[in-house]
């Protein structure tokens, strides 16, 4: 199953900050590589350059952000962090964030992509490896790095196309979700007695 990864704009910054507080404590603390308090994410969260950077998320039925990707740049390379819900794991969900992140980091012709972790933090080690990164572990702490090939018109046209699968695919999940909003109530109208009949 594909999954589609969509790039966030400003008006997502609620969403974010509503995914990163859903992280159980001990998620939030390998994500961000000590135990953030509630205002501290939210001051993360606000000091994203969502023009400079890239944020990327999947997201669920409901249309809440069930994984999120936010490359943040440097002169000559990007730096990664990812975050899945517990309930979205184990379905392609972070590899997905990992490849749609990469790409955006290539077309803007930067050569080395780099995550740094807790070395405990399996789940961010098993992507690391899967991807084929270097890594390098120290006490308590990992830095995985990628070269990343030039940028080429197969790999821009390539993420215009995932952009455009990315739309389409919430397009559908918010009719959806209009829908699973409205039918219950439609439902509940029809079965109601009718207004204004003799008695």
């Amino acid at each position: 199953m594909t999954v589609a990864v969509q790039r966030l704009n400003h008006s997502a910054r609620d969403a974010l900050l509503a995914h990163f507080l859903a992280l159980p404590t001990e998620d939030r603390r390998l994500r961000f590589g000590s135990s953030l308090s509630s205002d501290g994410v939210a001051a993360y969260v606000d000091k994203i350059d969502l023009d400079r950077d890239g944020v990327f998320a999947v997201h669920d039925d409901q249309l809440a952000l069930a994984g999120v990707a936010h490359v943040a740049f440097g002169d000559d390379h990007a730096e990664l962090g990812l975050s899945v819900l517990p309930a979205h794991r184990g379905h392609g969900v972070g590899s997905a964030l990992f490849e749609r992140a990469s790409a955006h980091a290539q077309n803007r012709r930067v050569r080395r992509l780099f995550m740094h972790c807790l070395k405990e933090n399996a789940p961010i080690m098993r992507i690391a490896r899967r991807f084929g990164m270097d890594i390098v572990t120290d006490i308590g702490v990992a830095d995985a790095q990628l070269a990343l090939p030039p940028a080429s018109p197969a790999s821009i046209t390539g993420e215009f196309i995932t952009d455009r699968f990315a739309f389409y695919d919430y397009a559908l999940k918010a009719h959806v979700a209009g829908w699973k909003r409205i039918n219950p109530a439609l439902l509940g109208a029809a079965a109601a007695p009718g207004q204004g009949q003799a008695a």
